[in-house]
């Protein structure tokens, strides 16, 4: 074994190590205090692995790849959910639906449903003070929001539903952390394939599968982005454009995030020189098969619920600042423009990106131009819930551009300094991580002028 496989194995070990204490004795959300350190190392020890393993050779890494990734996997599952109460939405989602009722039509607080309360999401006899309890007809819930309706889309409804018609009795929370540590592993078979078929490094994969947001977002906590993440690499790795759109189309139906990457997965269809018959063709293909899965799934739950499938969306939107003049949103954004300005400017910007995507776009790696703009969306709109950037990180690991993870740390930072308390942080932060993207993308092109100004002088 090299020196730099065993440099990469003992990164990683150290890693997994560290996975497993933060979870296990790092603090959670009622007492974030640690979990600022123990991130810190998380991240530091899976940028060293990270550099480490580019010059590990291609088959070893490949081991690493999956051995790493299963094992950080196998760490977040050594305890309950530590920083988000969002998993037992789910649970509480598939319970619902299969007792045939539909997840939007009753809030879990709802008398209808009293008959479906267990002692696990419904615990009786507590006071209400831990993180992830709260009030409800004068009991407690591990429910979040218990008082309002669902807010997930068919896709990931139908998700739970599965989950929880495999799930053995009494499994609690362990069986939604199965299957998001199931998600991230694929996601890292599929991120393989798609390297392999295109010629990429190979290598690149280790930045989804080592990145300590993944263990702790998609497996310890079970977000369901991670369904999302995985349907859209698919997608942008299909070459069909009928594919390519249905695929996209149930991500979207899984978390609305991944729109964002319809730009990339029309790259270029814009470009000036191109058969705009044969573009046109393509552009339809992927727009159609994307709408068209995307009401076929929803259809069902409309006939069931009406517009009560919009679920909490509408006051979830005015809960996290995106109406003007709340100073939760467009941070970066405040510092120039006026409170009134910043938010059609963050749309003017995002639809900007999307454009030159479409005009300059590399069709052959889509990933290219959904990172630009899934990226750039979430720089100016500067989200507190750090697993929002799952799909940032996967988009990195399919072209290999870094510095777009800053974006990921950014809102890690932002999550556990939110439930400290910490004020002002917002724009350190982002601001940080979009300096971080700004000079990544000086390296890289400098980089490549310098590679085109030898290969014009040989």
């Amino acid at each position: 074994m090299g020196v730099r496989t065993l440099c990469a194995t003992a990164l990683l070990a150290a890693l997994v190590a560290v996975v497993t204490a933060t979870v296990r004795s790092g603090g959670d959300l009622g007492h974030p205090a640690a979990l600022l350190d123990w991130y810190a190392a998380a991240w530091v020890l899976f940028a060293g692995a990270a550099w480490a393993v580019r010059r590990v050779p291609v088959r070893t890494a490949v081991a690493l790849i999956l051995a790493g990734g299963i094992a950080l996997c196998v760490a977040a599952l050594s305890a309950p959910p530590r920083t988000s109460d969002d998993m037992y939405r789910y649970a509480w989602d598939g319970r619902v639906q299969a007792a045939e009722i539909s997840p939007y039509a009753y809030p879990p607080d709802a008398p209808q449903l009293a008959r479906l309360r267990d002692p696990w999401l419904f615990p009786a006899g507590t006071a209400c003070r831990g993180w992830d309890l709260h009030s409800v007809a004068g009991s407690c819930t591990h429910i979040n929001r218990p008082s309002e309706r669902t807010i997930y889309p068919p896709v990931a409804e139908g998700w739970f539903l599965l989950v929880h018609a495999v799930s053995p009795s009494g499994g609690r929370h362990k069986p939604l952390q199965l299957a998001g540590a199931v998600l991230a592993v694929v996601t890292t078979m599929a991120l393989l394939l798609v390297q392999r078929r295109t010629c990429g490094d190979i290598r690149r994969v280790a930045l989804w599968a080592w990145c300590p947001a993944v263990p702790f977002a998609a497996v310890n906590d079970a977000h369901v982005d991670a369904l999302g993440v995985l349907l859209t690499v698919a997608s942008l790795g299909a070459a069909a454009a009928t594919y390519r759109g249905a695929l996209l189309g149930a991500a979207i139906a899984v978390k609305l995030l991944p729109v964002l990457a319809l730009p990339g997965a029309l790259s270029g269809a814009l470009a000036p020189g191109y058969d705009l018959r044969a573009r046109g063709r393509e552009m339809a293909g992927v727009l159609l098969a994307a709408v068209g899965v995307v009401a076929l799934v929803y259809l069902p739950y409309l006939l069931a619920s009406g517009s009560a499938v919009l679920g909490y969306l509408p006051n979830y939107l005015r809960e996290e600042g995106y109406e003007p003049g709340d100073v939760g949103r467009f941070a970066l954004l405040r510092l120039v423009l006026p409170d009134a300005w910043a938010g059609p400017a963050a749309v003017a910007l995002v639809a900007l990106s999307a454009w030159y995507v479409l005009r300059r776009g590399d069709p052959e790696r889509p990933w290219h131009g959904s990172l630009l703009v899934t990226g750039t969306t979430l720089l100016l709109t500067s989200p507190a819930y750090y697993w929002y950037a799952l799909l940032v990180v996967a988009l990195v690991a399919m072209g290999g551009r870094w510095e777009w993870l800053a974006v990921a740390a950014a809102g890690t930072v932002l999550y556990i300094a939110d439930a400290l308390q910490w004020h002002d942080i917002q724009v350190t932060a982002y601001g940080t991580a979009a300096a971080a993207v700004l000079a990544g993308a000086l390296v890289r092109t400098r980089a490549r002028g310098g590679i085109e100004r030898r290969r014009d002088g040989a």
